[in-house]
């Protein structure tokens, strides 16, 4: 299968369900997350919907193929470090949807005020992590037998460089008014 071209949009109140039903799926078969299953509806909330300063959909053909979200990964005056997450459901593996999440989530974490972002638990059989390597994730720690024996690997990476049309086209305004 070649690349997918995914809309990605803002998740809405009516999406909440679909994005149950699939990350239920993928916590059931014990695919990249630490969850324990069965996971109720609740708990799928409180780690995916509720604290999240933005939650996305990836869709493609009007159907949910992906998701991600972006909160920050700590409090107070860390705040400013985004954590995200991202699945992508089985029949889209591999297609490019995982990677326009990643990269989706970085202008947005940047647009939302976030200056870094970080990964904590990415499980060392995860595939994705050469993408994360090529896209200027940076490994930064690891936890020996984090999940059920597996070790997790820490990514972090800066968002500094990452340029948003609308704030090219802000600082563009501002120099004018300054001159």
């Amino acid at each position: 299968m070649g690349a997918v071209p995914v809309e990605i949009r803002q998740a809405a109140a009516h999406d909440h369900d679909e994005l149950y039903a699939a990350f239920s799926r993928i916590v059931s078969a014990g695919e990249g997350f630490p969850q324990q299953p069965p996971l109720t509806r609740e708990e799928f909330d409180d780690y995916w919907i509720r604290p999240a300063a933005a939650v996305s959909v990836a869709c493609f053909g009007g159907y949910l193929v992906g998701a991600s979200y972006i909160k920050p990964n700590f409090v107070g005056r860390a705040a400013h470090i985004a954590n995200a997450g991202y699945f992508v459901v089985a029949a889209y593996r591999g297609t490019g949807v995982g990677r326009s999440l990643v990269e989706h989530s970085l202008r947005e974490a940047r647009r939302l005020g976030f200056d870094a972002m970080m990964f904590n638990l990415v499980f060392e059989s995860n595939p994705a992590r050469a993408m994360y390597h090529r896209l200027g994730f940076d490994e930064v720690g690891r936890v020996p037998r984090a999940v059920e024996g597996e070790h997790a690997v820490i990514y972090w990476r800066s968002l500094e460089d990452i340029v948003l049309q609308d704030r090219e086209v802000e600082d563009a305004d501002l120099e004018g008014v300054a001159g």
